[in-house]
């Protein structure tokens, strides 16, 4: 069995998993490298980086003021519905470097399909209610490769 269809769903604002060649990127918190329109239908544009400062006064080609793309504190979570359905399709979910405190995607492991294997991957303890999850108390970098081996000998 090959795994090659993986998605990241992730808390950062920055564009460093992009950077890392990530393609398949849910930020649930938004995207510094983007502002959107303050007016209906909250359009988002990219920011160059030559230019990734907003003032107040930029505005968008509809004439309505940007801000930068970020869900701020008791604002909606846009993403949240499309991170909810890759999560209940998976076949195996990760989870890296999290308290699972940060609501709502710490509740992303509520759609996990029963039986799907969990693994998450922290040096701390973690508090998760669920029977099916390994724990790989290292940091990211070294339970990634941990986890590699648990994958290799479990699914080739």
């Amino acid at each position: 069995m090959i795994f090659n269809i993986y998605h990241i769903i992730t808390q950062n604002v920055d564009n460093l998993h992009e950077k890392a060649g990530s393609s398949r990127v849910i930020h649930l918190h938004g995207e510094l490298m983007k502002v959107c329109s303050t007016g209906p239908g909250h359009e988002v544009y990219e920011l160059s980086s030559e230019n990734i400062e907003i003032h107040v006064g930029d505005k968008c080609p509809k004439g309505y003021q940007l801000r930068p793309h970020v869900v701020w504190f008791g604002e909606p979570v846009p993403e949240i519905e499309k991170a909810i359905n890759l999560v209940s399709q998976a076949d195996i979910f990760i989870i890296i470097g999290t308290s699972m405190q940060v609501y709502p995607a710490a509740g992303l492991i509520r759609y996990v399909k029963p039986g799907t294997p969990i693994y998450l991957i922290d040096p701390k303890e973690v508090m998760v209610n669920t029977s099916n999850t390994t724990f790989i108390k290292k940091g990211a970098s070294e339970g990634i490769k941990e986890l590699v081996q648990i994958l290799k000998n479990t699914y080739l």
